[in-house]
């Protein structure tokens, strides 16, 4: 299974075996096996049961399929499963029960999921693919990175300069060529474009979080963020604009904790609406991204947006992207005149190029993706790649002090609204 169990001797592993309680869920399974190469014959009739007997005297397969239907106590006898199972095997349970609990307690012992009867053709080539991923990643003998959790927000000073372009090209960039985990948070509950830049459908998965907050663990993360590739989640909303979504910010608070454990990376697109309504979604945050442009409204918001965060979020590294800078067309005010303005030089300037943001919405792509090797592109590279080091550094800095980033700002963290208890 996934954790650490017996290990028999160097038999070559089969890539895949089941162990079923009915013949309806061995039809199921015929096609599915078809499709991806592997032996009818691994099939078994017998249940969990069968299945101990067997793996105890042969080797274990890649992917293992078991029943557990006919299973008085799945928990404890998955325990014994596991007892013959060798590590590195992917475990996908079904049943009959249905208890979130149950589902919980059989993933913390080590199986990938827990699918309840009656089982869809759909639901199975969704498990397989996932296990098929797991199977394709490092093992567990290879050296696994230790890296610390980078978070960051994308602060728009004023409506469309480009933040959310931004932060879903730098969420991007972060999976897909960085190979890190990353979820992306929209918190644009009724306008977001975080799911619309991905040509991804947003679901409801935000709407109901805010809903009912109560609800936000890590299984509901797995099931409310939609996937862009193999290494980007997102959770993003279109409410209807006739529906005022209230909440006190705990529920964005309580996402962001869930996304911590989940991911190594979070980007949020943070209306700056939000600055106002809810600081406390600042205080893990490791560098804040301030969007901008060189007009005089953008200038006076920057500096006005400079000044909250250095009294709000004094932990937060500030970083000042001016963006769409046309490099003939001048703007309302010049660069060295902005930035004695706001008293601090800009750090990332991203050219404008209109062609290419008009392809990237097109093609329903990032803009990252059609500007790999522009000026835009490396610019969108450079955002990420101080991200990174800020994360790292903010790392390095707490072991050295022996203190973590959470535990400076405990006195913050009290001012934050308690997660509300579920009715009895």
């Amino acid at each position: 299974m996934n954790a650490p169990f017996k290990i028999h001797g160097a038999a070559a592993r089969e890539a895949f075996t089941a162990f079923v309680c009915d013949d309806a869920t061995a039809e199921l399974l015929k096609p599915i096996a078809t499709e991806n190469g592997w032996d009818h014959g691994r099939i078994n009739k017998g249940g969990l049961r069968n299945a101990v007997q067997t793996l105890s005297v042969s080797a274990s397969p890649n992917i293992l399929f078991v029943d557990l239907s006919e299973s008085g106590d799945p928990l404890n006898d998955i325990g014994s499963l596991a007892e013959v199972c060798e590590p590195g095997t992917v475990v996908i349970a079904t049943g009959l029960v249905n208890d979130v609990r149950l589902y919980r307690d059989l993933v913390n012992s080590g199986i990938q999921d827990y699918l309840l009867k009656p089982l869809n053709p759909e639901q199975l080539r969704e498990a397989f693919n996932q296990a098929q991923m797991i199977l394709a990643g490092p093992r567990a003998s290879e050296a696994v990175v230790d890296r610390p959790h980078m978070m960051a927000a994308f602060i728009g000073v004023r409506g469309g300069v480009g933040a959310s372009t931004l932060a879903s090209s730098v969420a991007w960039q972060l999976s897909d060529k960085q190979s890190r985990s990353t979820a992306l948070l929209d918190l644009d509950v009724h306008f977001g474009t975080g799911a619309l830049t991905l040509d991804l459908e947003p679901g409801r998965g935000l709407t109901d979080a805010i809903e009912n907050p109560g609800r936000i663990d890590g299984l509901f993360i797995e099931r409310a963020m939609v996937k862009a590739n193999d290494k980007l989640s997102v959770l993003s909303a279109e409410a209807p604009i006739n529906q005022p979504m209230m909440s006190d910010g705990t529920a964005f608070f309580q996402l962001q904790e869930e996304m911590k454990q989940a991911f190594e990376c979070t980007v949020i697109d943070l209306p700056r609406t939000m600055l106002i309504q809810h600081p406390h979604l600042l205080y893990d945050v490791q560098t804040a991204v301030v969007v901008t442009e060189f007009t005089l409204a953008a200038t006076r918001d920057t500096i006005r947006i400079l000044s909250w965060l250095k009294s709000n979020a004094p932990q937060a590294n500030v970083m000042v992207v001016a963006n769409r800078v046309s490099a003939t067309a001048p703007g309302e005010i010049t660069r060295k005149d902005f930035e004695s303005s706001i008293e601090r030089t800009v750090d990332v300037v991203i050219p404008l190029d209109v062609k290419l943001a008009t392809q990237a919405a097109k093609l329903g792509k990032p803009l990252i993706e059609v500007a790999k090797s522009t000026k835009v592109g490396q610019a969108i590279q450079d955002i990420s790649g101080r991200l990174v080091v800020a994360a790292e550094s903010g790392d390095k800095q707490a072991k050295a002090t022996g203190k973590s980033l959470l535990g400076k700002l405990a006195e913050l963290k009290t001012k934050i609204p308690s997660k509300k208890t579920k009715a009895a």
